[in-house]
């Protein structure tokens, strides 16, 4: 279960650096098909990677635990970006910050539905 939750710790490291270098291409508050577009992407990937994550050598009721794990890092540390998202997001638009919260979500929801779905 560590093993989980360091991989959760590091994927949130990795997303957060990626959205600081990239996100303005991403999160643009004005184009609403495009974020929808971002949601549903990213909803579809964490139902498919979640349950691979959470298979690897753990037990079929360790699972959910596993999921949890996954996503504890982003909902821990994710309302942090949110409050203080021009400092942690300069490049981007402040007003991106509803919409990077709620892909943050869209996210766990995903990964919650996966593991769900394909336990």
């Amino acid at each position: 279960m560590n093993r989980i939750f360091m991989l959760g710790i590091a994927l949130w490291i990795v997303g957060t650096i990626g959205i600081r270098l990239s996100g303005h291409n991403l999160l643009r508050p004005d184009h609403i098909a495009q974020t929808v577009c971002l949601y549903t992407a990213s909803f579809v990937l964490m139902i498919f990677l979640t349950p691979r994550i959470c298979r690897l050598g753990l037990e079929k009721d360790a699972r959910f635990r596993a999921a949890t794990l996954l996503m504890l890092p982003t909902l821990i540390l994710d309302p942090f970006s949110c409050l203080y998202f021009a400092q942690v997001f300069p490049n981007l638009d402040p007003g991106s910050a509803g919409a990077f919260g709620g892909w943050m979500l869209i996210f766990c929801a995903g990964a919650v539905v996966g593991v769900w779905v394909k336990p």
